[in-house]
């Protein structure tokens, strides 16, 4: 079992930056995929982002695609979400997620995939 705790979330004007970090404790990230969700008040959790236990596959939202980066590092059991070029839309809870799928190459898109959940962390853009 993992628990993961978001952190770097916080207000920023629209075309700004910041770099969301999901530190994992208990079993290590190099057994799950990781993957990158985010609700906005009366919405659906959506998928933003995941990367693969290998980190060889990625992939991304179309909504975040060329802005957005997904990065893990399993030394230090911390997987990250760089956001870049913000917009008001990218407004939400993030939370990170881990799949235990055995597959390392393979990257799911679907939240009832994932097994672990963090508490989730704020991005505010403004316009």
């Amino acid at each position: 079992q993992v628990q993961l705790v978001e952190s770097g979330g916080g207000l920023v004007q629209a075309g700004g930056s910041l770099r969301l970090s999901c530190a994992a404790s208990g079993r290590t990230i190099s057994s799950y995929s990781m993957g990158w969700f985010r609700q906005a008040p009366g919405k659906e959790r959506e998928f933003v982002a995941a990367t693969s236990r290998s980190g060889v596959s990625t992939f991304y939202a179309d909504s975040v695609k060329g802005r957005f980066t997904i990065s893990r590092d399993d030394a230090k059991g911390t997987v990250y979400l760089q956001m870049n070029s913000l917009k008001p839309e990218d407004t939400a809870v993030y939370y990170c997620a881990a799949d235990a799928s055995p597959n390392v190459w393979i990257v799911h898109t679907t939240s009832n995939d994932y097994d672990y959940w963090g508490q989730g962390t704020q991005v505010t853009v403004s316009s």
